[in-house]
């Protein structure tokens, strides 16, 4: 009897087993639980990027005016002068000598006109005499008189308050006006100009974003931009957008720009380089983090949870909020469209999900907050 009810218990069970069985495999997989939030409008800065290069308020280049060999160089490279600070001076030992004799040339012809004044006056000779006289005195004195000026020019001062640049040249070098190479170049480094180039969609972009009414209000009216320096730290000054180019360059569609940053303490030289960053500030747009779209096929995706609560995948336009953890929608969303946070890359078209609200401020704000800084 023991072993009837022993073996009608076996047959029990797994009657129950293959029964829960055939209801697991009728209900389908368990629907798995996953993060959702539902869109809402925010606001950002985007900050488009250009690569810039930077030059001083004037880049001089020093020149000789006459020949000579370089006697004396009175700076160093780096050095900051003065306007009418000495430079350079060239040797002048022959031109020297030629001023000592067009000087005695100038005394002797001073002497002939005064010794024919009283001949003319009685009448003893021509005023013809005297008038050659007088030419010559002058010839003298314009000879004179340029060769002093070429020992000047021997002397060379800075024409404006600045750095001095590179010093190619050294002591004995042979100067001309003609010499390809300058002696050096000064520059007037208190404002830093940066120089940079834009596309015309960024430029309209950019313009049409900007308040003011005329194109020059909109420039009055910009937002001060930042400049990141070569080695990736920010400046600690903000710059101001001066100038656009009156017309897009015929060969390569760009408009020049110039930006100007105050720079007293000089740490900024002449012929560095950067980036420019131009803020635009976006107000009711849809932010969405980026870890929350995939690329496939050249294309930016998103997932949306259906009425069903199932996932929908949508193709989305995108623009890179920096900090590289959102994107601004500009088209692909709407407002109140759920949007999978979770399992991005994981959960396939058409799958079924428990989802989970989570705050769309929260998650937005704290991330936008850090990545806007």
């Amino acid at each position: 009897m023991k072993k009837i009810y022993f073996i009608s218990s076996i047959i029990l069970s797994i009657s129950l087993l293959s029964c829960n069985q055939k209801k697991a495999e009728q209900s389908g997989p368990a629907v798995m639980p996953y993060k959702v939030m539902q869109i809402a409008e925010a606001n950002t800065t985007l900050l488009a990027e250009y690569p810039t290069s930077l030059e001083g308020v004037t880049d001089i280049d020093i020149r000789a005016k006459v020949d000579g060999y370089i006697e004396k160089i009175y700076v160093q490279e780096g050095q900051e002068v003065k306007k009418g600070q000495l430079l350079f001076k060239l040797e002048t030992q022959t031109a020297t000598q030629e001023a000592g004799a067009a000087k005695a040339k100038v005394a002797a012809a001073q002497v002939e006109v005064n010794r024919l004044i009283p001949l003319v006056e009685r009448n003893i000779i021509s005023d013809v005499q005297l008038e050659t006289a007088k030419a010559n005195l002058a010839s003298a004195k314009s000879t004179y008189q340029s060769i002093v000026a070429r020992i000047n020019y021997a002397t060379i001062k800075s024409p404006v308050n600045g750095i001095v640049g590179t010093l190619p040249l050294r002591l004995g070098s042979y100067v001309s006006s003609q010499t390809a190479e300058p002696l050096t170049r000064i520059s007037d480094v208190s404002t830093i100009y940066a120089y940079f180039s834009m596309n015309e969609k960024q430029q309209l972009d950019i313009m049409m974003n900007a308040a003011g009414k005329t194109f020059q209000e909109k420039i009055a009216k910009m937002a001060a931009v930042n400049l990141i320096l070569s080695n990736g730290m920010e400046y600690e000054y903000k710059g101001k957008i001066e100038t656009f180019s009156g017309q897009a360059n015929t060969q390569t569609g760009s408009f020049n720009v110039r930006a100007s940053f105050p720079n007293t303490d000089k740490l900024l030289r002449s012929g560095g380089s950067g980036t420019i960053q131009i803020p635009t500030n976006l107000t009711d747009v849809i932010l969405i983090p980026q870890n929350a779209t995939l690329e496939l096929q050249d294309k930016r995706i998103a997932l949306i949870v259906d009425k069903g609560n199932k996932v929908k995948a949508v193709p989305v336009e995108v623009r890179a909020v920096p900090g590289g953890q959102y994107y601004v929608v500009d088209k692909g969303l709407n407002v109140n469209d759920k949007i999978l946070i979770e399992g991005v890359g994981i959960v396939t078209e058409g799958t079924a999900i428990n989802p989970e609200l989570v705050d769309y401020a929260t998650i937005i704000n704290s991330k936008n907050d850090k990545s806007t800084k």
